[in-house]
């Protein structure tokens, strides 16, 4: 088998719109494309930091179910992780947009690494790790 490379990871929103707001307004992301499928009644959005899909430039791809407005997440997922170069300044435009900051900055528990946990509309939670 040939090397691959990371594509996306997929969550399911129900507020589709809400969610676009917060990965691009708030994180910063850029919405690469959207297509909707009324026959499937699903919209995708896939959002990130590239110019469409590079190598190496993860994406998040927003599914949106015609009808749905709450998933349950379950205990098996963990979180989305961000790398940013303020985490301060980050959580600060998370709060002034609306957002929600569940960890504030700091270092991580035994090291130096400054992170901090926010949640999107739907309550998945990121991690901003800062990176310079």
């Amino acid at each position: 088998m040939s090397a691959g490379k990371f594509l996306h990871t997929m969550i399911r929103v129900g507020d589709l719109e809400g969610s676009v707001k917060f990965y691009t307004e708030l994180l910063g992301m850029k919405e690469l494309r959207r297509r909707d499928v009324p026959e499937g009644k699903y919209t995708l959005v896939f959002l990130g930091y590239g110019e469409g899909n590079k190598e190496g430039q993860g994406e998040i791809e927003l599914t949106y179910n015609y009808g749905v407005d709450k998933y349950e997440q379950g205990n098996a997922f963990g979180h989305l992780a961000v790398g940013v170069p303020d985490v301060k300044a980050a959580c600060e435009k998370v709060r002034a947009g609306g957002g929600k900051v569940t960890r504030e900055a700091g270092p991580v528990k035994h090291g130096t690494t400054v992170i901090a946990f926010v949640e999107d509309p739907n309550g998945y939670k990121i991690e901003l790790i800062e990176r310079t």
